[in-house]
């Protein structure tokens, strides 16, 4: 499958099913775990479960705007593609992300015996009676698996931008630099 297959099939069957209720960050780093939950294409009637997270960062070094890094996602391994070739992809598509640096880290890729819908069920329960606020539970296609993670950070990020700007003026009137 290629770069724009892949994309196309991550955005029609990738859902939110439990955002992450706690905001980002605006001054640190934010870790944005997740739980992915696909239906197994080896396995039929049975649920991949990927757990991670998404560090979201300020880089290093200044990044012209909407030139995001993707770090971690194994397009290399899966995909017939690169962070270059995927950050040219979404230019060129006008597809625009903030320019952090995205990390993922992949901590078990794990079968849950039985279907998707069953695991949604359980993970939403476990997520619900752990009081967890900062993990998402996502489904998507098992073959688009860093599209379906990449726009469910994406979109933790857009949902924390009043917030953080509201943070940011903030803590710009307690420095005294707004008149």
């Amino acid at each position: 499958m290629d770069i724009q297959e892949s994309w196309e099939k991550a955005l029609r069957f990738t859902e939110i099913i439990r955002p992450r209720v706690q905001p980002l960050h605006a001054f640190a780093v934010t870790r944005v775990p997740y739980v992915f939950l696909s239906e197994s294409a080896v396995n039929t009637g049975d649920t991949v479960v990927r757990k991670g997270e998404v560090v979201v960062e300020k880089p290093s070094i200044v990044l012209p705007f909407n030139l995001p890094r993707f770090e971690g996602f194994e397009f290399g391994e899966e995909a017939p593609f690169d962070e270059e070739s995927l950050n040219t992809f979404f230019l060129v598509r006008g597809v625009s992300f903030p320019s952090f640096k995205y990390n993922n880290k992949t901590s078990s890729v794990e079968v849950f015996e039985g279907g998707l819908s069953k695991a949604i069920k359980d993970y939403s329960s476990t997520l619900s009676k752990a009081e967890d606020v900062h993990s998402g539970l996502v489904i998507g296609p098992e073959d688009a698996w860093q599209f379906s993670v990449i726009i469910f950070a994406c979109s933790q990020v857009s949902r924390s931008a009043h917030h953080d700007i509201r943070r940011l003026l903030d803590d710009t009137q307690r420095r005294g630099d707004l008149s």
